[in-house]
């Protein structure tokens, strides 16, 4: 029997797949497409995710050998400009890359740790039983699997079969257009605003409200440039292709916009979306099946944070279902996945549906975006909406453990990075004198003479326990990790080496021949 089998190998269930390999469970994703997704879709990772990915050893993939994340000296926020570079501590950090990129690294990634991923196989039904459920496939056998991850996407089909409910709202008034262009080499400026005749400078990167709707401009380094138009009150109907968004363009700024056809290699992206939906699961879990990233929860795109709410669901999901997996969860574990991330999920719901607001037409929307602005202008406000995309200001309920730092994601410490790539649970020590007793085989020990005390980090990186003396320590290791008495080992790596365990035969794509390694 399969331990974990995931269906969807967008980037959430591809992280997945990491995070269950790390922690030594063995994962197979089934993805209904033939191969890996060549559209685009969203544009980079926003927030303590870059973070997280550094974390894993897998930001360096995406950008160059030995760089590490740095705060973004601005975004936006409801098509506001947001000046990040004089709050006192900056925690939102972009990487700008396409989302395929993304996939195709831990693709690879999931691969080198001994995962299978089968494209072509579409789950179209499921059957619990005490221990298993059966997932049967479109043209193909069953498989049986402790638990079934669903990472399907908003129109999930695990979700449906599984009976869960998604309550939240729909909206029809709006049509947006995204797509892939070319522009006159001359109509781009130094820093890399597109000045539009008659108008005047569309900033790049940044929501543009007009009269008329929302524009935006993003002249990205390694790829043709993309524009966004949003307006309210336009038919539904209609195709979406260059000429549509030249016109929507033009409509928005009031002048015509010199849009050509994009160049270069593709795919390029053509995309008319109308209304949107505001959704949360009814609840994450039924029985042995669970649910992930857009499976789970769907919003406004809005400051983009869709893809990092969904890998950091994976990294909460990785450990606890492993655990569950190989039989020493404590109990209660998996149900933390819920409540710890279905608040994160409504918050996230709530500022992009605020967001949202703002960026409509209408003088009463004028009124508030100027009250707001007013509100920008304070560093208090603005670090608070930093926290607020970054997910910065996540704080989960670890129970009575005292201590400033308990439940919060761990501060970045110089060398931090090489010791949570395991994926295992990390104890630093400013002594080195704390003892794990019966956990020290499963728990990495660093010692760090900067800290003034002690943290205990799970291996999604938050803080489990904090203390100066041994006092409680033991309980929160029982609490996360299982009673000392009964644990067995659970993470497949060696300390220190990333390594995934000994499985035989590698991994492979199924359905390209092709070894893994």
């Amino acid at each position: 029997m399969i331990d974990v089998v995931i269906a969807g190998a967008g980037p959430n269930g591809l992280m997945l797949a990491c995070e269950l390999a790390l922690a030594g469970v063995r994962p197979l994703v089934l993805e209904a497409r033939t191969g890996p997704a060549a559209e685009q879709r969203a544009n980079g990772l926003v927030g303590q995710v870059v973070r997280m990915l550094d974390r894993r050893g897998l930001y360096e993939r995406l950008t160059a050998p030995g760089t590490v994340p740095e705060p973004a000296p601005h975004f936006v926020f409801g098509a506001f400009p947001l000046a990040l570079h004089d709050l006192p501590d900056n925690p939102l950090c972009t990487l700008m890359v396409p989302q395929r990129r993304i996939q195709h690294m831990l693709a690879e990634r999931a691969v080198e740790l001994g995962v299978e991923i089968r494209y072509g196989h579409e789950v179209t039904g499921l059957t619990q039983h005490g221990q298993s459920v059966t997932v049967e496939l479109r043209g193909r056998q069953p498989v049986e699997a402790a638990f079934l991850v669903g990472a399907d996407g908003g129109h999930s089909t695990v979700r449906k079969l599984s009976g869960i409910d998604f309550p939240g709202v729909t909206t029809d008034d709006s049509v947006s257009l995204t797509g892939h262009v070319s522009v006159p080499p001359d109509a781009v400026g130094a820093d890399g605003g597109l000045s539009v005749p008659g108008y005047g400078v569309v900033p790049p990167f940044q929501h543009l409200r007009t009269a008329h709707g929302l524009i935006t401009w993003g002249p990205f380094p390694d790829g043709a440039p993309l524009i966004t138009t949003v307006e309210w009150g336009r038919p539904a109907e209609g195709d979406a292709s260059l000429d549509a968004l030249r016109a929507s363009a033009s409509r928005v700024l009031g002048v015509p916009v010199p849009l050509g056809p994009p160049t270069g290699p593709g795919p390029h992206l053509m995309r008319r979306l109308s209304g949107g939906n505001t959704r949360i699961a009814a609840r994450y879990r039924e029985g042995r099946v669970l649910l992930l990233g857009d499976a789970a929860h769907v919003h406004a795109a809005i400051g983009g944070p869709g893809l990092n709410m969904g890998l950091q669901d994976a990294v909460n999901l990785g450990w606890k279902l492993a655990a569950a997996v190989r039989g020493h969860a404590p109990e209660g574990l998996l149900g933390t996945y819920e409540s710890e991330r279905a608040p994160v999920a409504r918050r996230v719901a709530m500022h992009t549906q605020a967001q949202s607001l703002l960026t409509r037409p209408g003088g009463d929307v004028t009124a508030l975006r100027e009250l707001f602005g007013e509100l920008l202008d304070r560093p208090t406000t603005r670090q608070y909406i930093a926290d607020l995309l970054s997910g910065a200001d996540i704080r989960y309920d670890m129970g009575p453990a005292a201590g400033p730092l308990v439940g919060r994601w761990a501060p970045d410490l110089p060398g931090l990075r090489d010791h949570t790539r395991t994926g295992r649970p990390l104890l630093l020590d400013p002594t080195g004198a704390l003892e794990l007793s019966a956990w020290a085989p499963h728990v990495d020990t660093v010692t760090v003479p900067e800290l003034d005390t002690a943290l205990l980090l799970r291996p999604d990186c938050y803080v489990a326990w904090q203390g100066t003396t041994d006092e409680g320590l033991h309980e929160a290791l029982r609490t996360w990790f299982g009673p000392a008495r009964t644990i067995r080992p659970a993470y497949g790596t060696e300390p220190g080496t990333g390594a995934p365990p000994e499985r035989g035969a590698p991994g492979r794509h199924a359905g390209t021949g092709r070894p893994t390694r």
